[in-house]
């Protein structure tokens, strides 16, 4: 009896919203009656809450960016005057019916976030902490880091990509639910988001005790990101443009022959013919490609993989704009390229998407190209017009959709490669983004940068506002895409070579390595060849990019099963720490090491390195905490390795799937505990997510100069059944830069615990 005592109390303490004038109780949260009308609060989950302000009653339309149904939560309410108080495990509502207002804190009263009051159903301002700082809202120019005090226009545009989440240091991400232009803007009076269109107002608040808590949170309420396929993260090579099948199967040819590790060659636009009447006709009818499938064969041949450029906008001359018309799935905007009747496609219709994909599929997929590079999607739109954003698309106004354009057409291609060829990973490359987009295994690009060392030392602060938004992957055009605009001689000119070779580093611990650009080729033999400066420092940075891969590999395994990051801003992992806050110029690469980019034409920098043990990474001694002036050649990147790291060193090979791990050089850089899984899978296909795959997990005792080697968990069709592992702790000339070869402990592994002692 006492139980069921207790138990009604409890139950009585959850539903006693509804006995509240003006409050209805709903699952998961309640629905308050205010005089400018109907607030709604619902948690998804303990951490995560969903408001809506509306006229009448809430629009029960789902998200187009959440994919999270609400769970069960428990909760429990009180009343203190005319505020309701509901509370979560991990956050804590406050609900005042006389400003109609919400306020959220932690569950020991720290204060979050407050809404101020006057929000419209289109317009919101939250109140703020003084030192409070802001990240995230997507990806654009200027190199501006904390965002408090600056205002923005999120509106999605090359090298622009707009996303109305903001990442506070305080532990908390703020989604303002609204894909029309929108205004954001922070100063004395509050930070706001304020929107063209909508019919409510719409955000969710997600809580966690850091960021990487805060960013699996984002994962979960709009999708996690899938693993890409192993060949994903070695390195691409691509131009504006290659001009013929032979050219492109040509440039791999040559790597090869230069022993220069390729995994991907990219095919950009006019394969389909040079009339731009037939604009992106989605199939070869360039005569200079006259046997796609033989190029492919002979690309595969080579052990390489192709990306194509496929447009979201069709000339009227194509089969492709005429079956889209007839159903009335083009957009009657002007869109690159101008004056030519050139139509943009309508991504929210079913149908339309299915067109799209039925022409890739039967001309492009089906010729054996492997991966698509979906460019524009924003889309490109010249010259607006009211009346464009007026028109009606299948699921709103063009106006109140824009911003959630590359989320529907890179989705349909998702979704239509995942159910006719399900052993092949999608990999796609993309212009522009929603939040969400990470579900439908999209890497994303900056955009047609033009080349500089300006440009060069905004994509660091770019790329970590990305990532803090929940986007894992994130990379840029290896030298800047417009080169003739400040290096007329290209490659030729010697500034322009050091830009690149340092936008090159950068790129290393990037998702992707990619280079691309107009006005100069750039493949490596236009560098110079063999035993030529350039040539050498650009190969050695590709190897570097490889030997990395079992590292990189386990870390993506983290970012798609625990919703972790790939490039991590300082503060994600020393939050307390007010000068890590403040870096915008280095970021972790997984958790262990520490890049930090030359983005000057200078020979040294200065480099921070917050509390802990340091190894340079190139000659093995020890670096002290602190701030630290670096030296810096042409030929090497500032990377620093955290004391208990971990590092599993790939083999040398000329693509990713060349040579099995099972005889890899284990690092440990010692001064601290630590671990790391070495993860592996098929390396395509999406068998892993059916459990065929394994995980070895490492440990690292450093008291005891131990190693343990845990019992390898799961297993895949074609894992070997034995490993050499060559252990070696890091010290100063030993288990340095891309020596593969020394060790202190040789062993067999069999998939059973070892333990191993180092001197």
């Amino acid at each position: 009896m006492r139980k069921i005592s207790i138990l009604i109390l409890a139950l009585s303490l959850v539903f006693c919203v509804s006995c509240s004038p003006g409050c209805r109780r709903i699952r998961g949260g309640v629905r308050v009656e205010t005089e400018g009308g109907t607030l709604q609060l619902r948690f998804y989950d303990p951490a995560t809450v969903r408001v809506t302000r509306s006229a009448g009653r809430p629009v029960e339309s789902p998200s187009f960016s959440v994919v999270k149904r609400p769970e069960k939560v428990r909760l429990s309410s009180r009343q203190e005057g005319e505020c309701l108080v509901l509370s979560s495990e991990a956050l804590t509502a406050r609900i005042d019916r006389r400003s109609a207002t919400v306020s959220f804190f932690r569950p020991d009263g720290t204060p979050l976030v407050a809404e101020r009051p006057g929000g419209t159903l289109r317009s919101q301002a939250f109140l703020l902490e003084d030192g409070e700082s802001l990240y995230g809202l997507g990806q654009h120019q200027g190199g501006v880091w904390d965002w408090r005090g600056h205002e923005l226009t999120l509106q999605n545009n090359n090298m622009e990509i707009a996303l109305p989440l903001v990442h506070s240091s305080k532990g908390y991400a703020l989604f303002w639910d609204n894909y029309s232009t929108t205004q954001f803007s922070d100063g004395p009076d509050g930070m706001c988001f304020s929107s063209e269109e909508g019919e409510q107002g719409d955000y969710y608040l997600i809580v966690g005790r850091d960021a990487d808590a805060v960013v699996a949170g984002i994962r979960s309420l709009t999708g996690q990101a899938p693993l890409s396929p192993l060949w994903a993260y070695g390195f691409h090579q691509s131009r504006e443009r290659y001009v013929s099948q032979e050219e492109l199967v040509g440039v791999v040819k040559r790597y090869r022959e230069l022993g220069v590790p390729l995994d991907g060659i990219v095919q950009d636009w006019r394969y389909w013919g040079m009339d731009n009447a037939e604009w992106n006709s989605v199939e070869f009818r360039n005569p200079a490609y006259p046997e796609p499938r033989k190029m492919m064969d002979e690309i595969h041949g080579l052990h390489a993989h192709a990306l194509i450029s496929v447009w979201p906008s069709f000339g009227p001359k194509t089969n492709i704009y005429q079956e889209l018309e007839a159903i009335g799935a083009l957009l009657p905007i002007e869109t690159f390229p101008p004056d030519n009747g050139v139509k943009v496609y309508d991504p929210f219709n079913p149908q339309a998407r299915d067109i799209y994909w039925s022409y890739m599929k039967r001309h492009i997929w089906d010729a054996g190209l492997d991966a698509w590079w979906l460019d524009a999607t924003e889309p490109e739109h010249k010259n607006p017009q009211a009346s464009d954003f007026a028109f009606n698309t299948a699921a709103g106004s063009f106006g109140a959709m824009r911003n959630a354009f590359p989320l529907y057409s890179c989705g349909g291609v998702y979704d239509h490669q995942r159910a006719d060829a399900p052993e092949r990973r999608v990999l796609i490359l993309t212009r522009s983004a929603t939040v969400g987009l990470q579900r439908y295994g999209a890497h994303c690009w900056s955009g047609d940068l033009t080349s500089g060392w300006d440009a060069l030392s905004w994509q660091i602060p770019e790329a970590l506002h990305f990532s803090l938004c929940g986007m894992p992957y994130w990379n840029s055009d290896i030298g800047g895409f417009f080169s003739a605009h400040r290096y007329p001689d290209g490659c030729r000119d010697p500034e322009y070579r050091r830009l690149y070779l340092r936008w090159m580093q950068f790129a290393a611990f990037t998702g992707m390595m990619r280079s691309h650009g107009t006005h100069t080729p750039r493949e490596i033999f236009q560098f110079g060849g063999p035993g030529d400066f350039d040539f050498e420092a650009q190969k050695e940075c590709i190897r570097l990019r490889y030997l990395l891969l079992p590292y990189l590999y386990g870390t993506a395994w983290q970012v798609t099963s625990a919703g972790s990051s790939l490039m991590r801003a300082l503060f994600q992992d020393w939050p307390s720490d007010p000068k890590a806050r403040a870096v915008s110029d280095e970021f972790l690469f997984g958790r262990s090491l520490l890049v930090a980019p030359v983005v000057t034409d200078a020979l040294s920098r200065e480099v921070y390195l917050p509390e802990g043990g340091w190894f340079d990474f190139w000659t093995g001694e020890r670096v002290a905490a602190g701030m630290q002036t670096v030296d810096c050649p042409l030929d090497r990147i500032p990377l620093f390795v955290r004391s208990g790291t971990i590092l599993p060193v790939g083999p040398d090979v000329q693509y990713a799937c060349e040579k099995p791990w099972n005889s890899l050089q284990i690092r440990v850089y010692p001064g601290a505990d630590g671990s790391f899984v070495l993860y592996e899978d098929e390396g395509d296909g999406y068998g892993y997510e059916r459990g065929r795959r394994s995980e070895i997990r490492f440990r690292w005792d450093d008291a005891a100069s131990c190693l343990t080697i845990c019992a390898r968990e799961g297993s895949f069709p074609g894992m070997p059944a034995e490993r050499e592992f060559r252990i070696v702790g890091v010290r100063p000339g030993c288990g340095i830069n891309t020596d593969r070869d020394a060790a202190d402990v040789t062993i067999c592994y069999t998939g059973e615990e070892m333990t191993v002692t180092l001197p």
